[in-house]
């Protein structure tokens, strides 16, 4: 994998800071990588690549949030993938390669970096009718704290008002169990570096809810032992709080970082159909529509239904 393959398989892609050239913005694990399974392992200047509409468009755009516990990127299997199935249902996914928290640019460079993607995505002419948010995994976290308030102690690298969010997906974040105080662990060890600790410590989005929260769609798994289902729970609770739609999806037996290139026997396939539908019915004003915490699979004749 390297800048030009990526470069040519996107409609376009800007630096989020700077004019400076592509060339170097970044490491990846492996030249060898496919674009589908790419790594990046250190950013320098962050990105965004962006995928435009292979169906008709439907006026509405995308941030992607890849994972990689803030220390890489999984830019291919939670980036790209994910570009590729929303290109294919209308809208024009930009996907995100942000630095990450250390030493050298500070705790809060994630989220500076994607509310910036937000102010651009709007500036370019962009969601028309209406932007959106995905994040898989530290990206569920980051996707989530553009849900919160800015921490008051931070100074903000980027100014402007962001564009107001039409629906957010969340998929198994850890939103606050990584936090000093509410960890889940007994006796935590910190996490290296300080910086991304301090993010976590920092941001904690289930208590720190903004006041235009957008209909959310959230999707854990009950077995994750990378990140603790209850992150779901605490996510849904703060929402409900807030009197925000959301709708709760936990599998009951699924790998952390499923994304959408897991087992086809799973069930998580059939829930982009889901999310699809979501997606495009978010305007709806229903008041809360969640599916109990318990529910573990969701077969494919509900999704039908539910389409």
């Amino acid at each position: 994998m390297n800048h030009s393959t990526l470069l040519s398989s996107s409609s376009h892609a800007f630096p989020l800071w700077n004019s400076d050239p592509l060339a170097n913005a970044f490491t990846f694990e492996s030249p060898t990588d496919s674009i589908s399974q790419a790594i990046v392992r250190s950013v320098t200047r962050p990105w965004i690549f962006a995928f435009t509409p292979t169906a008709p468009s439907n006026g509405r755009a995308i941030l992607i949030l890849g994972g990689g516990g803030y220390v890489e990127l999984v830019l291919g299997r939670e980036g790209i993938q994910v570009a590729t199935w929303l290109r294919s249902l209308g809208f024009t996914a930009f996907v995100l390669v942000h630095r990450f928290p250390n030493a050298e640019v500070g705790p809060q460079a994630p989220l500076d970096d994607a509310r910036q993607a937000l102010r651009l995505i709007k500036e370019k002419g962009y969601g028309g009718n209406g932007v959106g948010v995905v994040g898989l995994s530290s990206g569920g976290h980051l996707g989530a704290a553009l849900l919160a308030t800015y921490p008051g102690h931070w100074t903000e690298k980027g100014s402007g008002a962001l564009p107001e969010l039409e629906f957010a997906v969340i998929g198994y974040g850890p939103i606050s169990t990584n936090a000093v105080g509410r960890h889940i662990v007994k006796n935590k060890a910190p996490l290296e570096p300080e910086e991304k600790q301090e993010l976590y410590d920092t941001v904690q989005p289930d208590v720190q809810l903004g006041e235009k929260v957008p209909p959310c769609f959230v999707v854990y798994s009950g077995s994750d032992a990378v990140v603790p289902v209850v992150n779901a729970y605490r996510l849904v609770e703060g929402l409900g709080k807030a009197g925000v739609r959301v709708e709760l999806h936990v599998f009951s037996d699924a790998p952390h970082g499923f994304a959408l290139d897991c087992d086809k026997n799973l069930p998580i396939r059939y829930l982009v159909v889901h999310a699809d539908s979501f997606a495009f019915s978010a305007k709806s004003k229903k008041r809360v529509d969640r599916i109990a915490p318990d529910t573990a699979f969701v077969s494919r004749e509900s999704l039908k239904k539910v389409g």
